[in-house]
């Protein structure tokens, strides 16, 4: 049978604070967090969406009639199956990371033996099969939650409350579309500033229905609040799942370990409130003009304009 946990996904448009806010819960002792991006999705992931998102970041869809093996190959996971394979072409590489792929599958197939293979069952799996695998994992014996993240998974938040019930929560982080831009644009093959605009808005609107229709599971946070202070940011969310506080939520970590910065885990480095201004001030007028007109009504709704000014 597969120990069932709550699970808490994390979600966030690209450079919107979403490795910032997961490398910050890494250390808190009542979560199972996830080491790199968890992501779920799979091939078979068909939506109006699917030319908009990678599937990767997607909510899982398996097909009728598939093997626990079968669905496990399935699940894209790129970033810890690569670190866990080919550890030398890693972004991940200098991370000490103990974990065999061929033993997670392994206890991913005996943890799903004699039960229908539900798409709770298989993303429950896959969360057990991976802690049980990492070997170094540090654990404090207090966990009650598997923590995962997966950039735009908010879209399909309705998805995941609906099959993980009361035990299903996510928590979407937004930021000002200025500075989530400017560093977007340091990919090496980084989105038109279009593409980037529209799924940005796509997200927050689709993220903002279901906030309000689950205001239990679902919570949307700002970046900038977060790092302002984590405390209050988190507060509702810990009430509502029941978590208590930890100052080992104060600084980002990996396995425990602080880090000096996110990166590679993200592509915000060093999250502090004059980091971000600055950031937003590396777009040029004609840039943050684009930016102020597709957005403007959400940078109303969330309180954006006096960074729009400060930058202006």
């Amino acid at each position: 049978m597969v120990q069932s946990m709550r699970l808490l996904m994390i979600s966030a448009m690209y450079e919107n604070g979403g490795n910032t806010t997961h490398r910050l819960l890494d250390g808190h002792p009542e979560f199972m967090v996830y080491p790199f991006e968890s992501q779920t999705g799979t091939k078979y992931v068909l939506d109006f969406l699917t030319s908009l998102y990678p599937v990767k970041y997607r909510w899982p869809v398996f097909p009728i009639g598939v093997s626990a093996a079968e669905a496990y190959e399935m699940i894209i996971d790129e970033e810890a199956k690569v670190r866990s394979k080919t550890p030398y072409v890693s972004k991940f590489r200098t991370a000490v990371f103990e974990m065999d792929d061929k033993e997670r599958k392994e206890i991913f197939i005996k943890k799903l033996e004699g039960i229908p293979l539900t798409r709770k069952a298989l993303t429950q799996a896959f969360f057990f099969a991976t802690f049980a695998a990492w070997r170094n994992h540090r654990k404090s014996g207090k966990e009650t939650a598997y923590v995962g993240y997966s950039p735009i998974i908010g879209v399909d938040a309705e998805k995941i409350i609906t099959d993980y019930g009361k035990d299903g929560f996510i928590l979407h982080i937004i930021r000002n579309p200025f500075s989530a831009y400017a560093d977007t644009k340091k990919r090496p093959v980084p989105l038109s500033l279009e593409h980037y605009i529209t799924g940005w808005v796509t997200c927050q609107y689709l993220v903002g229905i279901y906030a309000e229709k689950y205001p239990k599971q679902c919570f949307i946070l700002r970046y900038e609040d977060i790092i302002a202070d984590k405390r209050e940011a988190l507060s509702d969310l810990f009430t509502s799942m029941g978590i208590k506080y930890s100052e080992l939520i104060e600084y980002p970590s990996w396995n425990g370990e602080p880090l000096s910065e996110v990166y590679p885990w993200g592509t915000i480095r060093i999250p502090t409130e004059e980091v971000n201004i600055q950031t937003a001030k590396e777009l040029s007028k004609q840039e943050i003009d684009e930016i102020y007109l597709r957005t403007k009504k959400y940078l109303e709704h969330f309180d954006y304009l006096s960074i729009y000014r400060k930058i202006t």
